[in-house]
């Protein structure tokens, strides 16, 4: 916690009110409020040098420059700020004249992203009204609504109502340590509320990904939706089919990898989003007793790994969302005749290929998790050497967590984690004494057996004697 944050937000609704005055719209929409430094808790000191050095050189070039949107929200919470995304009326083209150190990047929103070592800094150009053209750089429509390109710049305060949520929508300037707040974005961090800015049905049909926003802000920040926001939601859901797959993916991260995760997948569930991103396992949850439990089990553990700052995997979480289709799928073709086997494979493939339709799953994470579902089959063949090779898979780890898991979601009966619990922690005397109450072998340690010679037959005699 920062130094004064914890007298600062003792009592929100009048601490903010105290520090920042009252409201000066006086009907219509928001005015912009400037608070000075002197009114406000967010301090340099809260930013990271490399967000400095980006301010400071775009400052010193004669170009306006603010941090913007979370990092400001996140300070005034109370939270440290991780990430720093800068605001500027300089061009992606002026930026990359002042950062050797720099890259545009995309097509439909073209930003600078300025590298320090292994931080990155986002910087954007201030956005206009995308109902204005300026020649190259124009904004684009769907028929429905979906802005496909939108590079049309404009100043602070037409980029200001640009931005989703009024909570987003506040500017910390580097030339006299101020913030701008356009939207009223103060009154809304007082009340705990998450606001679109403009009328929300129309800002989800420009940008379906909002309402996935929305719901990770709520979850994360612990706020409600404004009933505005929040209406449109549910009939606007099926406009997430339209996005790319790629998009997607990065978004599910921010999503369930956050700290968050279990209160995500509620909120996604109630709105009727899930379905739209995980379809197969939507539909398992309305068939199978276990399913959805086990999803929560795997959120749970997920944000109790990242509270405590240990290592996640897309891989391990996506195994567990996507474990009851594979189910289905698999007893489908047993009921055919397929042996066990070849009918997790056939099912797995299946799985993965519908849905990476929806979400598009890299490899580097989509083959992992195929392991963790073969090594479910492995799991219970507890004999000889089998065993150890069991054990000492790459995949074996997360496999065995999945197990746990499993029984814990009530799929399985308990016993065969609590067997692998135990010779994981035993001695090797005591591991082949799991292996013999198990019903393997009892010399079967699985270190090599040693090949017994076998006994040549005596020769008959010859013909010659």
């Amino acid at each position: 916690m920062f130094k004064g944050f914890t007298r600062f937000l003792q009592s929100p609704g009048e601490r903010l009110k105290s520090l920042f005055g009252p409201e000066t719209s006086s009907g219509g929409g928001p005015e912009l409020r400037i608070i000075p430094r002197q009114e406000h808790p967010v301090s340099r000191q809260h930013f990271s040098d490399a967000a400095l050095k980006v301010l400071y050189r775009l400052h010193n070039a004669g170009y306006e420059a603010y941090l913007v949107g979370g990092c400001i929200r996140d300070s005034l919470l109370g939270r440290m700020p991780k990430d720093f995304d800068v605001a500027t009326d300089a061009t992606p083209e002026q930026v990359k004249e002042l950062f050797r150190n720099s890259r545009i990047i995309g097509r439909r929103f073209r930003i600078v992203h300025v590298r320090f070592g292994r931080e990155v800094i986002e910087v954007t150009t201030f956005r206009g009204k995308p109902s204005d053209d300026h020649g190259d750089h124009i904004a684009q429509q769907s028929d429905e609504g979906l802005l496909l390109r939108d590079n049309v710049w404009g100043d602070i305060q037409e980029d200001a109502l640009r931005r989703d949520f009024t909570i987003n929508a506040l500017y910390y300037s580097i030339a006299d340590f101020s913030i701008h707040d356009f939207a009223d974005g103060v009154r809304d961090i007082e009340a705990r509320t998450l606001r679109l800015i403009g009328d929300p049905a129309t800002r989800y049909r420009e940008d379906p990904v909002r309402m996935l926003r929305a719901v990770r802000f709520a979850a994360k920040l612990d706020f409600h939706l404004d009933p505005a926001t929040e209406a449109p939601i549910h009939e606007l859901a099926p406009l997430l089919l339209q996005i790319p797959p790629a998009r997607l993916f990065d978004e599910i991260l921010k999503l369930f990898m956050g700290g968050h995760g279990l209160e995500t997948f509620h909120l996604l569930r109630h709105y009727g989003l899930f379905a739209m991103l995980f379809p197969e396992a939507d539909e398992a949850m309305a068939e199978l007793p276990w399913a959805e439990r086990l999803v929560e089990l795997a959120l749970e553990s997920t944000d109790r790994r990242i509270a405590e700052e240990r290592p996640v995997t897309p891989a391990f979480l996506f195994a567990a969302l996507l474990w009851g289709p594979v189910q289905l799928r698999q007893v489908a073709h047993e009921r055919d005749g397929m042996p066990p086997i070849p009918a997790l494979q056939a099912a797995s493939q299946q799985v993965v290929s519908r849905q990476l339709q929806h979400i598009s799953i890299p490899k580097r994470f989509s083959l992992p998790m195929r392991d963790i579902w073969d090594l479910q089959q492995r799991l219970p063949m507890r004999r000889g050497r089998r065993v150890y090779q069991t054990r000492e898979h790459p995949r074996f780890r997360a496999a065995y967590d999945l197990l746990l898991l499993r029984e814990g979601a009530g799929e399985l009966a308990p016993g065969l984690g609590d067997w692998w619990t135990a010779f994981q922690q035993a001695d090797e005397h005591e591991q082949r004494r799991l292996l013999d109450k198990a019903g393997a072998n009892p010399a079967g340690s699985g270190a090599p057996r040693k090949r017994k010679r076998r006994r040549r037959k005596p020769r008959g005699p010859s013909s010659d004697s």
